[in-house]
């Protein structure tokens, strides 16, 4: 399985359980306002502009819109910090962390998240962990509703809200029917001849047992917010698409203009290949799409 058939799967997978857009390569920021087309082979947002460049503004001007996005009423407005949340999808159970010999050997008392997790044989699964997450996202009321009418946005996604946090796990499964352990354990202080405060800080680092090529994870130990796992994405709802499936007389909401976006892809078999007479076999696993934590869903 190619990493670009890995990214389309997972992101699909992801979206599956959780109605929001997962990003392959956290690092890479994915800011609120973000626009352009989504990239059908890795399933990634093709960045084309943001609502909140001063381009925009000046564009929004020329087209009579009236709305100063600089406004604070109009920024993006940044939601408390959350527990960690875990988000499954189908073909996975999560379970009690087993008591083996490599897992007694770790500091779980002092971990932050402990999960362990089995897969499904034969079938992908994908579980995207966020570590104390914060969520960044278009104030509602009027922005969406404005910047709506603006020819640059015509046919194009729109990144209305993000996560981000200081650490995150992802992983796609093998199709193995593997059972992995997960933990995010806290190692020994950091001297202070390091340039932290004396007495030093707990690191804090991913393990698991995971063998599959397409795990990837990072931890930021000075508490930035420097990953972007996951982000909603609306397509924007042309004027004509609306009159036409409803009544003239209703309300136009945020919702109408912006209503979450279909993949553009058909349904992908287990490999990450568009599969057009793909059918859902799921067993008892078929439920088990699950997110866990305090996920707002903006």
């Amino acid at each position: 399985m190619s990493d670009i058939a890995a990214s389309r799967k997972f992101i699909d997978l992801i979206r599956q359980a959780s109605s929001k857009w997962a990003n392959w390569d956290p690092p890479i920021e994915i800011k609120v306002g973000h626009y352009g087309k989504i990239d059908s082979l890795t399933g990634g947002l093709d960045v084309e502009g943001n609502i909140y460049d001063p381009e925009f503004q000046t564009s929004l001007n020329k087209q009579g819109v009236n709305i100063n996005l600089s406004d604070p009423s109009c920024q993006p407005q940044t939601g408390e910090e959350v527990d960690d949340i875990i988000i499954s999808s189908s073909g996975v159970k999560r379970g009690d962390l087993s008591v083996m010999p490599e897992v007694s050997l770790l500091n779980l008392a002092s971990a932050s998240v402990k999960a362990e997790f089995q897969f499904q044989e034969g079938k992908r699964g994908a579980v995207l962990v966020m570590h104390k997450p914060r969520q960044e996202y278009i104030p509602p009321g009027k922005v969406l509703a404005l910047v709506h009418k603006a020819v640059e946005l015509h046919d194009k996604y729109l990144v209305t809200s993000r996560f981000r946090c200081p650490a995150y796990w992802i992983y796609l499964s093998n199709k193995s029917g593997e059972r992995i352990v997960l933990a995010l354990t806290a190692s020994a202080p950091i001297p202070a001849a390091v340039g932290l405060t004396a007495g030093g800080t707990a690191s804090m680092d991913w393990w698991t047992d995971a063998q599959s090529a397409f795990v990837r994870k990072a931890v930021d130990n000075t508490g930035q917010y420097r990953y972007t796992p996951l982000y909603t994405l609306k397509h924007r709802q042309s004027n004509w698409a609306q009159r036409l499936f409803r009544g003239e007389q209703e309300e136009e909401t945020e919702d109408h203009l912006w209503p979450d976006c279909a993949p553009p892809w058909q349904p992908l078999d287990e490999d990450g290949i568009e599969d057009p007479v793909w059918e859902d076999n799921d067993d008892e696993f078929a439920p088990r799409s699950a997110v866990e934590g305090n996920l707002p869903f903006a």
